[in-house]
């Protein structure tokens, strides 16, 4: 890590993950790119290990903030306002990146103005394993649902024009919410097709505890965030409810069909040969006073 200011701050909120904590800054002091500084925010945390860890917390290039409980798009927010880096990276405290994901994605944001995101392709790993997959990044599809990791390198600058990460955003989507804001300044986004992400999947996660009702609550709050931008592509959301309804429409044209199929054949069943001698057989055993087999019995 160079000795002046940083060119990237990695910002680093952290809720009871303590025993993450270590494993995500070793991932960054692996890094081949050292030109930047990591802002962990203790975000007001009740667990026992993560608050002596932090309490005690001494790594080069690494500042530690200690704030009251407020989520992570307040808790990223305060990390940022004391980021001295043009670049900043997102990192959850229990998630890792590659050893080149800032070599490899710091020189686009540099070299190209018009890119405002560049993000790489991610894997799953703890309770989950395997590829992290979302749908390409295309525009105005982002509209339908997330395309863009958390974990994504922006400038520093885009942030102070949006605002910051908007707190309205309670029960999560934060991210989404914010790369959209992004596209309305109209930056371009750039993936890399490479894996150098990684997603640590845990049990009781927020995505995965989420309710519908608080889905149905994020999305109509990122529709009021960004009224302009979807009454811009009304017809890509219509379109998609279409297709839904089409879907739909066809799901219980099969699901029938099937059920017909279904039926037919228990009537060719009922009316063999088979199944009358497998009915007199079972009113013998029961005249004869014996016990049905078990497999007279699954025929029943």
């Amino acid at each position: 890590m160079s000795s002046g200011i940083p060119t990237v701050s990695v910002i680093m909120p952290c809720y009871n993950q303590g025993q993450y904590l270590e494993a995500a800054v070793e991932s960054l002091l692996a890094q081949t790119y050292t030109d930047f500084e990591t802002i962990i925010i203790n975000d007001g945390s009740t667990d026992e290990t993560t608050v002596r860890l932090l309490q005690t917390w001494q790594q080069p290039h690494c500042l530690v903030l200690h704030t009251p409980n407020q989520g992570p798009s307040a808790a990223r927010n305060t990390g940022i306002q004391q980021a001295q880096g043009q670049f900043i990276l997102p990192l959850d405290a229990d998630d890792r990146i590659a050893p080149t994901f800032l070599e490899k994605t710091v020189p686009i944001l540099e070299t190209q103005p018009e890119v405002g995101i560049v993000y790489t392709q991610a894997d799953l790993f703890g309770d989950q394993t395997g590829r992290f997959d979302l749908p390409p990044y295309r525009f105005p599809d982002i509209l339908l649902g997330n395309m863009i990791f958390n974990t994504s390198l922006y400038r520093k600058a885009d942030w102070e024009k949006i605002g910051g990460y908007n707190p309205n955003m309670v029960w999560g989507w934060e991210d989404y919410d914010f790369w959209l804001a992004l596209l309305e300044l109209g930056r371009e986004v750039v993936q890399l097709p490479e894996v150098l992400y990684f997603h640590r999947e845990v049990a009781q996660s927020r995505s995965q505890q989420i309710t519908q009702e608080q889905w149905l609550q994020c999305q109509t709050q990122i529709f009021k965030n960004h009224t302009a931008l979807y009454l811009d592509h009304l017809d890509v959301v219509f379109r998609h409810l279409q297709d839904l309804r089409l879907d739909v429409h066809q799901t219980h044209q099969r699901l029938h069909h099937t059920e017909l199929r279904l039926n037919a054949i228990a009537q060719t069943v009922v009316n063999s040969r088979f199944w009358r001698w497998r009915n007199r057989w079972l009113k013998l055993q029961q005249r004869l006073g014996r016990s049905v087999e078990w497999g007279d019995e699954l025929l029943r």
